[in-house]
């Protein structure tokens, strides 16, 4: 038998694909295409009632059935394009694939497993004009198999579809992109940010030969509060030679920002009142699984900064997921640095593009102690747990975290503080101020629940550690004075949340609120193994598709965000002379924008 060993498919899938062969050569030519598949569990027996959605490639619904009583099911008479294929189940997690590529005459097929943690689709080409989908040998193997002689591997020359693919596409294939025009309060004073109130975002990917997936993003900003221009650029690329198997991806992101000098941040750097912040950081993030149940999660960043001095630092990352079967999966993480944005990106629609550019607006927070240039730095350990029960999911998470040179935003600090401990904000007219360490643990519980296909409803209660100070007035304007009457102790919080889809309109919202003390100041807590991150106060967002015109090929969205919205958890000094102050974490801000997808 040619070839090596490459992928392990069940029996019944390729009894499935032979069942679904394509006419001998000679048969009639066909303009159109196919997608058919077979559901299936983990343990191989066929699922029915599966909903099988179809999507085209800008993201619109096709067409939506389910699967018969073998668990089979079946487009035909496809044009040639780019699809996507979800297909969902109660008490299992929904499986997606994009970019399956429907050719005249060719039908893909779909091997999709279904499980409660980590669900697969595989995917299999029959080309025309083949008249036997596998070899003599397979045939002959599978003709004499028994019940406790299972086939469990595939030679690559009896599969044709890297063949088919790789003669079919051209240098660019499956390409989409997203144009996102924003303005409003800039969210550059929160934790790591430099997105500025005026804002245009970009991102594009495509396939180079049909095997190597490569992303192009950035954003232009403009703060008319400050007079601060800020851009930013990311090239992201990863091998798609084979789209079952785990591969790396390789990140790199260049940053600046021009920082008017209000506060004299330049004079230090011999460039007078116009200092510049520069960044350039390269990524790199893997997987491995290790085992059946245990999946490794593993990469770091390299970056380095320059303004005013240069710093150069590393921030790795792990995550280590072991999957207990019906008792859901247990998770260890670990991170140091800043946020590692690989382990809480989301996958879901546009995922890639949408989390690829939220991390290009993530910025090192900087602050100024004593004259010197200090990085906010974040060491953090964290267990979790998860289970799925239909459409309930229960998770629990507990972390101990350390922070070195903690920044907070400060209001009406400047003038009273001396310009060595107070540096200005990325995009806003406050300032920030280096609290100092901070070492705090925590934990948090949480319950959602699915109320049918577009509501879901979320509940947490977490607990952890927070900054409070019970005297409020200062007399003198020495930052140490301050920073020893901050105190930390442990206070919870709940946390509710709604999300969903209005039918009809496809309006998506969501909204969250926090109860808690807010007479402290409640830093958030990035979690590593919990799809969520409490922020404080009263929080709506807002996402709508507009119809179409003009025959545009794509399609437009406006949203809008507001957080925080009723200012809460601002921690107040008086300063001598009746002089009004602010320590503040999570900022009211509110947003809004159009993107245009293609």
């Amino acid at each position: 038998m040619p070839g090596s060993l490459i992928q392990r498919i069940p029996v019944w899938a390729i009894a499935a694909l032979v069942a679904e062969a394509p006419l001998a050569a000679g048969g009639p030519m066909r303009l159109t295409g196919s997608i058919v598949g077979t559901v299936a569990d983990s343990t191989g027996v066929t699922q029915m009632g599966a909903i099988v959605s179809l999507f085209n490639k800008y993201d619109r619904l096709v067409q939506r059935i389910t699967t018969n009583d073998k668990g089979s099911f079946g487009f035909d008479t496809l044009l040639p394009d780019s699809y996507t294929i979800r297909v969902s189940l109660v008490n299992f997690v929904p499986a997606v694939k994009q970019n399956i590529a429907v050719q005249p005459g060719v039908r893909s097929f779909l091997a999709i497993n279904l499980s409660t943690v980590l669900s697969s689709i595989q995917l299999m080409y029959s080309a025309p004009g083949l008249t036997s989908l596998m070899s003599d040998d397979w045939k002959w193997v599978l003709r004499s198999t028994v019940a406790t002689r299972p086939v469990l591997r595939i030679l690559p020359g009896a599969l044709p579809e890297e063949r088919v693919t790789r003669s079919s596409q051209g240098v660019f294939s499956s390409t989409s992109g997203v144009v996102k025009l924003s303005a409003g309060e800039s969210s550059g004073s929160s934790a790591y940010s430099n997105q500025a109130d005026l804002g245009t975002a970009f991102a594009l990917a495509t396939s180079l030969y049909g095997a190597n997936r490569v992303q192009v993003s950035g954003n232009f900003g403009y703060s008319p509060a400050t007079g601060a221009p800020t851009a930013g650029f990311q090239t992201a690329y990863r091998r798609e030679a084979d789209s079952s198997a785990v591969n790396p991806e390789i990140r790199l992101t260049m940053r600046q920002l021009y920082l008017p000098g209000r506060v004299g941040a330049g004079v230090a750097s011999g460039q007078g009142n116009v200092p510049l912040l520069r960044q350039i950081s390269m990524t790199a993030g893997d997987k491995l699984q290790l085992t059946e149940n245990l999946l490794f999660q593993y990469g770091a960043a390299i970056d380095s900064v320059q303004f005013i001095d240069r710093l150069n630092y590393l921030s790795p990352y792990a995550r280590a997921s072991y999957e207990l079967g019906e008792a859901g999966t247990v998770e260890l993480g670990f991170s140091s640095g800043m946020p590692p944005v690989d382990l809480v990106r989301d996958k879901g629609e546009s995922g890639d593009m949408h989390q690829n550019l939220a991390s290009l607006a993530l910025f090192p927070r900087l602050t100024l102690r004593g004259g010197n240039v200090q990085v906010q730095r974040t060491e953090n350990y964290e267990i979790g747990y998860h289970k799925v029960m239909g459409s309930r999911t229960v998770s629990a998470a507990v972390y101990r975290e350390a922070i070195a040179n903690a920044g907070l935003t400060m209001s009406g600090g400047s003038g009273f503080y001396p310009l060595s401990d107070l540096l200005p904000d990325l995009s806003s007219s406050s300032s920030v101020f280096n609290i100092g360490d901070l070492s705090r643990s925590g934990y948090n519980v949480a319950v959602s629940q699915n109320l049918g296909e577009n509501l879901t409803l979320a509940l947490s209660y977490g607990r952890g550690g927070v900054l409070r100070t019970e005297q409020r007035e200062l007399r003198t304007n020495d930052p140490a004075e301050l920073r020893s009457q901050i105190t930390k102790k442990q206070q919870g919080s709940v946390t509710g949340r709604v999300s969903g889809v209005i039918p009809g309109a496809g309006t998506k919202f969501s909204g969250s609120y926090v109860w808690t003390d807010y007479r402290s100041l409640t830093p958030g807590h990035m979690y590593l193994t919990q799809r969520t991150f409490p922020e404080a106060g009263l929080n709506l967002a807002l996402r709508q598709p507009l119809p179409q015109f003009g025959g545009l090929p794509g399609r437009l969205e406006v949203n809008a965000e507001v957080r925080n919205a009723m200012a809460q958890g601002y921690l107040p000094f008086t300063a001598a002379g009746g002089r009004k102050m602010s320590l503040i974490h999570t900022p009211r801000q509110m947003r809004g924008g159009l993107s245009f997808f293609f």
